[in-house]
């Protein structure tokens, strides 16, 4: 993937939002780590409606799908406020999935690539190695 200078790359699963700014120049990617960000808490995951066991049985996932709720409006605001020109992210199928039913279209159109891994626990260079491989 090649991605400009700047570009944001969130790194998110359904319990952890990690935040990095591009830093090389292309067709390099040097992603130096933001600090963790402030989510306000959401509950509009899918099943929001549906609480009931056999709608969603798990109350993890549940939770999994406000906190990417979450992790969405707060890439929607910043999007908003110009915080960044292009946006990557990268997150495991599923938590992709419900970022997905929140993007608005200001995130929409400054987003440059999805990843559908789970990176979030891995090294900076990893995600580094996987980004410049996709």
């Amino acid at each position: 993937m090649i991605m400009t200078t700047g570009t944001l790359v969130a790194v998110t699963d359904g319990e952890k939002l990690r935040l990095f700014r591009n830093k090389g120049h292309e067709p390099q990617i040097d992603l130096v780590e933001l600090g963790e960000p402030t989510l306000q808490a959401a509950n509009t995951g899918s099943g929001g409606r549906h609480r009931s066991s056999t709608a969603n049985p798990d109350d993890s996932r549940l939770r999994e799908d406000d906190f990417a709720a979450a992790v969405a409006e707060y890439l929607n605001r910043e999007a908003l406020a110009g915080a960044f020109e292009h946006v990557v992210v990268v997150a495991d199928p599923r938590t992709l999935g419900e970022l997905r039913k929140h993007v608005e279209p200001s995130l929409k159109a400054k987003l440059a690539g999805e990843l559908g891994k789970d990176l979030v626990k891995h090294s900076v260079e990893a995600i580094e190695n996987t980004l410049a491989a996709a």
